[in-house]
């Protein structure tokens, strides 16, 4: 018999014959080579079949039985697949899954055991390896890590530990994961790198800070320039639900609002609409709003806290002693 011969679903064994599509379904067209085994593909069978252009190699014994591009679901069952069976997706791909950041085109990221010999595979996958891999997986389908732990990897890939504290702050601020969940994950699973500065981020979002904006108000414009400390997600009613300004400056006298807004533009017309009306509420109630952006407290603190200061002394702040200018540049 030619070893080049075509396989067809009449070389499956009979009992198993049902399954093969429902497999494919499964997997968006991505078989391991051992799974060809099991359906009764030789290496001749695979070498023909890659030969002929009906399929095409993806990762190391990882194939797809179609040609032409990979759908993300397909790059994510191959990543999979070339992990082995206990690999699980984590880092970025586990957090776009959870739908904690937006899917971008990228390698897929997963987490196998510790012992396991799979390494990356530019540009499609990065493998990552875990002594606790049993311990922080989801049993997702497919599965991937849990989102504490998640957070806890993607903190401690960041490249310096501001960038870990204000990824604990930003990704907390898009879940409904407690502080006290990740301080737990903290605790059974401590990092190696910036176990300081996640502690740190896990303390500013326990005293209310959402973002890594609000993060970098505090520290470079209200702690270095000696302002006092406003109160973070204050609950304003507007147009008949609850919106929260970022920080506020009432239980120090002063009824002044900071807004701080880390997006380029608004994401829908009823967002941009929301803020307007707050905006008119603040007006009829007669307070005082300052809004800043990244650009603004990022290349700008010193200005930012000139016109903060300037704004809550014609509020009412009385300025005291007790919190001086810090700042190197304005001193």
């Amino acid at each position: 018999m030619p070893t080049h011969r075509r396989w067809s679903e009449d070389s499956i064994p009979a009992g198993q014959r049902p399954s093969w599509p429902v497999l494919l379904a499964e997997q968006h067209g991505i078989v391991s080579r051992r799974q060809l085994h099991a359906y009764g593909h030789t290496m001749s069978d695979i070498r023909a079949n890659l030969a002929g252009g009906r399929w095409q190699r993806v990762l190391p014994r990882v194939y797809s039985t179609f040609t032409g591009g990979l759908s993300r679901s397909a790059k994510i069952h191959a990543a999979l697949l070339y992990g082995s069976g206990y690999a699980i997706l984590s880092h970025r791909t586990a957090a776009e899954e959870w739908k904690i950041l937006p899917v971008i085109e990228g390698p897929v990221e997963i987490t196998v055991p510790y012992t396991f010999s799979a390494i990356s595979q530019a540009p499609l996958v990065i493998v990552h390896r875990s002594r606790a891999l049993p311990h922080i997986a989801a049993g997702t389908d497919p599965p991937r890590a849990r989102v504490t732990d998640t957070i806890l990897d993607l903190a401690t890939s960041q490249r310096t530990p501001r960038q870990a504290t204000n990824t604990i702050v930003d990704l907390l601020g898009r879940t409904r994961i407690s502080v006290a969940a990740m301080e737990a994950c903290v605790l059974v699973r401590p990092p190696f790198r910036y176990r300081p500065a996640i502690r740190h981020g896990l303390a500013l979002v326990g005293g209310g800070l959402m973002s890594a904006l609000e993060v970098a108000y505090k520290e470079d414009v209200e702690d270095l320039h000696g302002l006092p400390r406003g109160s973070r997600q204050t609950p304003f009613e507007v147009d008949g639900k609850t919106l929260w300004e970022d920080v506020t400056y009432d239980a120090r006298g002063a009824a002044v609002t900071v807004r701080l807004d880390g997006r380029s533009t608004h994401s829908t017309p009823g967002v941009a609409f929301r803020d307007r009306r707050r905006d008119n509420a603040a007006e009829l109630a007669g307070r005082a709003r300052l809004v800043y952006g990244w650009r603004d407290v990022r290349d700008s603190p010193c200005a930012v806290a000139a016109e903060v200061r300037t704004i809550l002394i014609r509020e009412g702040w009385t300025p005291s002693n007790s919190r001086e200018n810090t700042c190197p540049h304005c001193r």
